[in-house]
């Protein structure tokens, strides 16, 4: 049987001063147990602002220390498997997220049952569930980094395509990188404009593996229709255009094109998206399909 990492007291922070929870080698698949981004203070559409701590939002199981891993390396994370409990929440107000500021209600709760593979949000509307994994990562370079900021060691992503059948890697920037996780959802959409998506606790089935001999600056999510780099900053428009310019500069030596014709490829095959526009730091990302990597034979971290 596989290690679980159960759940126990969270952190609510990413640092290289939490002491870690587990511990395993670079290869080894296990279960991480996640609280919803509440720690289950929301039991009910009666639930008021004043009577959540607001200091225990996004919590994560960790950290893991990962054995061999060193500064400089890359940590990679395949997600096997995402179970999710039988039931959610999804909560907006006034003053969060995008339209906070045309409410008059200071708090409001929708808790959503979960049922054959749907969140089910009224009568008419049932949604396919799009299980992801919103807070992960490891430990930052500098200071402690809240669980609710996102950042180029990982953190609150809310990034969709953080689900099941991806890899994400991040940068290393302590031993044993200190990794962790939490924040999942049923269901998201990108921007998660209302500062919540529908909150779930879950599993995470996983595997970390130390990738050594290449560094990168910022997260890379890669699936089976392309690669991806996520980057956080303190507007949209930097972290779109830092995206595109990493992306670039990460691929670039694998192919036979200078910067123009690489830029001119890019702009004809590239995407910009968003991640989410509603934490402290807004995350973009920048999407480059498989089918120019295999044209150049571009394996990232194989």
């Amino acid at each position: 049987m596989s290690q679980i990492v159960e759940l126990g007291k969270p952190i609510y922070a990413f640092s290289n001063e939490n002491t870690p929870v587990a511990t395993v080698k670079s290869g080894d698949r296990f279960t991480v147990e996640s609280y919803d981004c509440f720690e289950g203070q929301i039991t009910s559409s009666d639930t008021t602002m004043d009577t959540i701590n607001w200091d225990r939002i996004n919590p994560a199981t960790g950290p893991i220390f990962v054995e061999s891993a060193q500064p400089g390396d890359v940590l990679a994370v395949n997600i096997h498997g995402i179970q999710i409990s039988d039931s959610g929440v999804i909560a907006t107000g006034k003053n969060l997220g995008v339209m906070g500021h045309r409410m008059d209600d200071d708090f409001t709760v929708k808790m959503i049952p979960i049922e054959d593979e749907e969140a089910v949000f009224n009568e008419k509307v049932r949604i396919p569930l799009n299980k992801m994994i919103g807070v992960i990562g490891v430990a930052p370079k500098n200071e402690a980094v809240s669980c609710g900021t996102p950042g180029n060691h990982g953190g609150n992503l809310d990034t969709v395509l953080i689900t099941e059948g991806a890899t994400i890697y991040f940068p290393v920037f302590h031993e044993g990188a200190l990794f962790g996780l939490g924040d999942m959802h049923a269901a998201m959409g990108d921007g998660e404009i209302g500062v919540s998506g529908i909150e779930v606790a879950g599993k995470a089935d996983i595997t970390l593996e130390v990738k050594k001999g290449q560094s990168i600056n910022h997260p890379l999510v890669k699936n089976k229709d392309g690669l991806n780099i996520l980057v956080s900053a303190e507007t949209l428009d930097e972290a779109a255009k830092l995206a595109v310019e990493e992306m670039i500069d990460l691929l670039l030596p694998h192919t036979d094109m200078d910067l123009a014709e690489m830029t001119m490829l890019m702009s004809a095959i590239g995407h910009s998206q968003i991640s989410q526009i509603v934490d402290p730091l807004l995350t973009a990302r920048f999407f480059v399909p498989q089918w120019f990597l295999d044209a150049y034979d571009i394996k990232i971290f194989n």
